[in-house]
């Protein structure tokens, strides 16, 4: 489960302030209704039921069991009455109108480019001109050619997205996924980059949601290895378990296609494509489930041999000559560099240095490093001896790294990066003059350069400091009562990096404050900071969240009843952790895509066992005695003051089932007793939130920026 977008802050408040404002739950916002038809003024009924679970001997009540059955017709009436509910109570928000227009108008931005990939002298990229629902698949001679479009799906009305795509060795051939409402999963496509037709290649149950997809193009572009889960009978649904790897010739039906790798690996299994550049080498890295290590295995003709197993801690790699680099934390918590040889054999070509590991990537004679610790970003150049030979001129705070485009033996690379008040830009770097040149740069819809950027520390509960990132505009100053929205993610490996603010402007430039929280669980300081945010030691991300809250209180710049937090997917079920163990601390919660019902999610959701590295598994005793205190619909007390809650969820989710915001929604409605609205909106036409056209995305923000400032009493501009 890997998701997206960012925001996050920490500090320290007394256990004595705690309990006060406990005791002064602020009073329901006042609407007026009047104007209104009060048909869905109110929540469906959640009735509770007398299910359970035992485990371990400990019987786990499940009263909203029912709820997780979405075709049963009381439950499709209830996602209904929930949405008429929602709908009506943001409705009567005054700000709504106004915040979706500035919204909206920052968000239409210059042209956007994102994920660039070279080969044969053709740069590939994708590139969405706002509104547009969906971006198109552009190809462009490198460096000066002029830019064509290959594939663009807007014409489907943007229900349609591309997933992902892998142009062949000399860019003749171009393999592109797709798939169609939110659900992930791929169908795989072919066509002619020179002529731009399509050939009649078309190979569904490519991988997607559970199991990433990949594609590796035979040196003599003939056909490609991909990823693939078991052809489901005639008439029957894929399981998206047991993926291995299939090879495909171009123009054959895909039954002929024959498994060349990872029959019976692993139920949960995941695999990484990696082919050197001229396609005559290929690595596998291939993963039990998600947010483990992988093992390395390179093919020799038709067989395939196992370089590096779990123990080397591997968690990428990329080609350098004809060399696979990989990065491994064995040993080395910020990451060292492995060269495996076409042989299999191993060993130290990078030891382990300042800042964490997080991208390799080929350049002239020698490799680009990318670098983090906490929010800081930067990259290092490397000569073939390894010898270090400069950091690349790039700002020193406050940007993230994007993809390095690069190709072996090519002088100059291109770069991906951006910052909170900077928008996404490519440039040119030069790899023997050492210099960066700008060569495409989105254009904002309004002035950023007002936006200053704040560095605070929360201390969490084992004394480990958390940094924290705040943005205000110029002129607004910590005053105690600020309205924030504080957002951090904790989990997967996965970082929060500097991204660019784009249309939460609109809360910024009304006097609100955004914060940013670098948690355990992400590797933002490297694996080690991500292994204590894992299975038995998940409660450390939690604390780490609210050390980052408290940290933004102590400071000044807000106050509990003017505090929010944000957070999706993982960050959905630290959403749910953090308004649980701390409902006195927050006002109001905007979590998305979300876990809340742990002890469920391994058993009964298709991505539940794919996670199991990550949260560990509840058969064990100790584990499901460490979830079972964390888990959040487990932790839902009655007779509880909860914040303002709004919970979002996509009908075709593949990541985490909708039943998940069901259920915890119809928990905290019965429990609150503090009158504020506990909201949960079903996109039934949705998924996870990857591919999400256009007008979902920027009505995600506007919707959470809506709610944010009715509960926290954003300031009228």
């Amino acid at each position: 489960m890997r998701p997206v977008l960012v925001l996050s802050i920490a500090l320290l408040a007394g256990i004595a302030a705690c309990a006060a404002d406990a005791q002064q739950i602020p009073e329901p916002p006042q609407h007026d209704v009047s104007l209104i038809d009060g048909h869905g003024s109110q929540p469906p009924a959640s009735p509770q039921r007398d299910d359970a679970s035992v485990l371990h001997g400990v019987r786990v009540p499940d009263p909203y069991r029912w709820l997780e059955d979405g075709d049963a017709p009381a439950v499709r009436q209830w996602i209904a009455e929930q949405n008429r509910y929602t709908d009506y109570t943001l409705g009567t928000m005054p700000d709504g109108k106004a915040l979706n227009a500035r919204v909206q108008q920052l968000a239409i931005t210059s042209v956007t480019r994102s994920s660039p990939l070279l080969a044969g002298g053709t740069l590939f990229y994708l590139q969405e001109t706002p509104p547009q629902p969906q971006p198109q698949l552009i190809a462009q001679p490198w460096p000066d050619g002029a830019p064509r479009v290959l594939v663009d799906l807007n014409a489907s009305g943007g229900n349609t997205a591309i997933t992902g795509y892998w142009p062949s060795p000399s860019g003749r051939y171009l393999a592109y996924g797709t798939a169609e409402g939110g659900s992930e999963l791929t169908t795989l496509h072919v066509l002619d980059v020179a002529t731009g037709k399509t050939l009649r290649d078309a190979l569904p149950w490519a991988g997607g949601g559970t199991t990433p997809q990949g594609v590796a193009w035979d040196a003599d572009e003939k056909g490609f290895t991909y990823v693939r889960f078991p052809l489901p009978p005639a008439g029957k649904e894929v399981v998206q378990f047991n993926a291995a790897l299939a090879h495909h010739a171009l123009g054959d039906a895909q039954a002929k296609d024959r498994v060349v790798f990872g029959k019976d690996f692993s139920k949960v299994a995941e695999y990484r494509l990696l082919a050197s550049r001229d396609a005559k080498q290929l690595a596998v890295l291939a993963n039990t489930g998600d947010g483990g290590p992988a093992e390395v295995w390179l093919r020799e003709g038709s067989q395939w041999k196992k370089a590096l197993g779990d123990e080397a801690d591997v968690r990428f790699a990329d080609w350098v000559g004809q060399q696979l680099y990989v990065a491994s934390f064995a040993g080395a918590p910020h990451g060292k560099l492995l060269a495996v040889d076409a042989n299999g054999s191993a060993h130290e070509v990078l030891g382990q240095r300042e800042g964490a590991l997080q991208g390799v990537a080929p350049v002239a004679d020698g490799f680009l490093v990318v670098r983090s610790w906490g929010p800081d970003w930067w990259v290092e150049q490397y000569d073939r001896a390894a010898k270090f030979m400069r950091r690349l001129p790039l700002p020193a705070h406050g940007i993230g790294v994007g993809g390095i485009a690069a190709e072996q033996g090519q002088d100059r690379a291109l770069i991906g990066y951006g910052g909170w008040t900077l928008p996404s830009r490519w440039a040119e770097y030069d790899a023997k003059a050492g210099t960066l040149k700008t060569v495409f740069e989105v254009k904002a819809a309004a002035d950023y350069s007002q936006i200053q950027t704040y560095r605070i520390d929360g201390t969490s509960k084992d004394g480990t400091k958390i940094p924290v990132t705040v943005l205000a505009m110029k002129g607004v100053t910590p005053d105690g009562a600020r309205p924030a929205i504080l957002y951090s993610y904790g989990g997967y490996d996965l970082p929060v990096v500097p991204n660019f603010v784009g249309p939460e402007l609109a809360w910024l430039e009304r006097g609100g404050v955004l914060a940013f929280a670098n948690i355990r669980g992400g590797n933002e300081n490297g694996e080690l900071w991500h292994e204590q945010g894992q299975k038995l030691r998940k409660q450390n991300v939690f604390d780490d969240f609210h050390a980052a809250a408290l940290a933004l209180v102590d400071t000044h710049w807000t106050d509990r009843r003017h505090l929010g937090i944000l957070g999706g997917s993982n960050g959905g079920l630290l959403m749910g952790a953090a308004l649980v163990q701390h409902p006195q601390d927050y006002r109001a919660v905007v979590s998305m895509v979300g876990i809340y019902d742990v002890i469920r999610h391994e058993t009964e959701s298709a991505n539940g066992a794919y996670n199991v590295p990550e949260y560990g598994t509840v058969a064990d005793p100790a584990q499901f005695k460490a979830t079972l205190a964390y888990s959040p619909l487990q932790n839902v007390q009655p007779h509880t003051a909860y914040p303002a809650v709004l919970m979002t969820t996509g009908a075709n989710d593949p990541r985490v089932s909708p039943w998940q915001s069901r259920k915890f929604t119809a928990a905290l409605q019965n429990a609150s007793t503090s009158g504020l609205p506990v909201l949960l909106l079903t996109r039934m036409d949705a998924g996870h939130g990857i591919g999400a056209p256009f007008s979902q995305r920027v009505g995600n923000t506007a919707l959470m920026l809506t709610f944010f400032a009715q509960e926290l009493g954003l300031p009228e501009k």
